[in-house]
């Protein structure tokens, strides 16, 4: 046994183990800290659950194929082009005016007469329509047309739009007064203008949709940007009662 400061000392290479120290208490008025466990895991106070968020107006992010019908002047072109602009998911804009002059030597212009070639014509550019927005939709891009369909001729008619494209196809009307389609038309040039007689002649017939159960805007006063926030409106009442056209 060896001998040292009060009597005894540990073997050589052995140390008495220190008491552990007394603890400190917090000071007055300081939260105490939690101690973590063994796995490092500290307990956090529950979470707050956010407040539910409204749906988006309009469609929102809805997959939708759109026809856009309407007479020379009534905006379609323009209104649809923007509306496919500013969705917030991928959508395209397919007018039937620019895939019918895709034929240039030969194109049969509808104002020169409607004849066997025009309608020949007619019907291959809405096929090439119908089945660029099938594709369009099949990856998951929404696509809106724009045409000027009749609603007394089964040629220029919507059942074959639906027959190309399919039986989702969403119609809607764009039907302004008579005078503000002649001011628009006059402004066109090249074969898009026609003759005031022939403008008249279209608005008129374009009358047969009221009745139809298909929305119509009447977009007399209504700018570009209006005219696309009515066609959104109406595409998601037409969305939140399927079947209703």
């Amino acid at each position: 046994m060896q001998h040292g400061v009060g009597g005894w000392s540990p073997p050589t290479g052995q140390h008495p183990a220190a008491p552990p120290p007394p603890p400190i208490p917090p000071a007055q008025g300081w939260p105490v800290t939690p101690v973590p466990e063994a796995t490092g895991h500290i307990p956090l106070p529950p979470a707050v659950a956010a407040p539910p968020v409204p749906p988006a107006p309009g469609t929102g992010g809805a997959t939708l194929a759109v026809l856009l019908i309407g007479p020379a002047g009534a905006g379609k072109t323009t209104v649809a082009r923007h509306w496919a602009n500013t969705r917030p998911v991928p959508t395209a804009h397919i007018s039937l005016d620019d895939v019918r002059e895709w034929v240039r030597s030969g194109f049969a212009d509808p104002q020169s007469g409607w004849n066997e070639h025009s309608e020949a014509q007619y019907r291959l550019a809405r096929r090439t329509c119908g089945f660029s927005a099938r594709n369009f939709l099949a990856n998951g891009i929404s696509c809106i047309l724009d045409d000027a369909v009749f609603p007394d001729r089964p040629v220029v008619g919507l059942g074959g739009w639906k027959r190309h494209v399919g039986p989702g196809l969403l119609p809607v009307v764009l039907l302004p007064g008579l005078e503000i389609v002649l001011d628009r038309n006059a402004a066109r040039s090249g074969n898009r203008r026609l003759s005031d007689e022939e403008v008249a002649r279209i608005h008129g017939r374009m009358a047969g949709w009221y009745g139809s159960g298909l929305p119509i805007i009447d977009n007399s006063h209504l700018d570009v940007e209006g005219t696309a926030r009515a066609l959104d409106e109406a595409l998601a009442r037409a969305l939140a009662a399927p079947g209703s056209w």
